[in-house]
């Protein structure tokens, strides 16, 4: 468990570099991507994948608000960098594989669950976003 939340941490961190993020928010983008991570990991053994990634982005999602506003940056800095260890690149990889080696049935499995879990890290991100501006009004802040 040290070991994977070490390396998603790196992942998430090593990903806001390659997007040009300021180097004083690195170690947070490293944060919420292990954070996200974790979360992933304690709820995909009781849940169903897509919605433990689901929560675990709505999570890095609250966390990327939080850190916007406490560091005064941009959401997207921290929310991209978050979302990195939740994407589904081996799913969709080994769905183009299948495609390639002519076993359509299973491609089509692979694919079909690339999409639900990048539907679901799109709908957290949204509803994350949406309950920062419910907030936001609520204590009397905008935008």
């Amino acid at each position: 468990m040290i070991l994977q939340l070490l390396t998603s941490f790196i992942a998430a961190a090593t990903f806001c570099i390659l997007f040009n993020a300021p180097v004083r928010a690195l170690v947070q983008c490293g944060f919420a991507g292990m954070v996200g991570w974790m979360l992933y990991l304690q709820l995909d053994e009781k849940w169903d994948t897509v919605v433990a990634t689901f929560v675990a982005t709505v999570a890095v999602g609250v966390i990327s608000q939080f850190f916007a506003r406490s560091f005064k940056m941009p959401v997207i800095i921290f929310s991209v960098g978050g979302i990195i260890p939740l994407v589904p690149g081996g799913l969709a990889y080994d769905a183009m594989r299948k495609f390639v080696e002519n076993d359509n049935n299973l491609a089509i499995q692979f694919a079909v669950q690339a999409l639900l879990l990048s539907g679901a890290i799109a709908t957290g991100l949204v509803l994350s976003e949406v309950l920062g501006q419910m907030f936001r009004r609520k204590n009397g802040r905008s935008t």
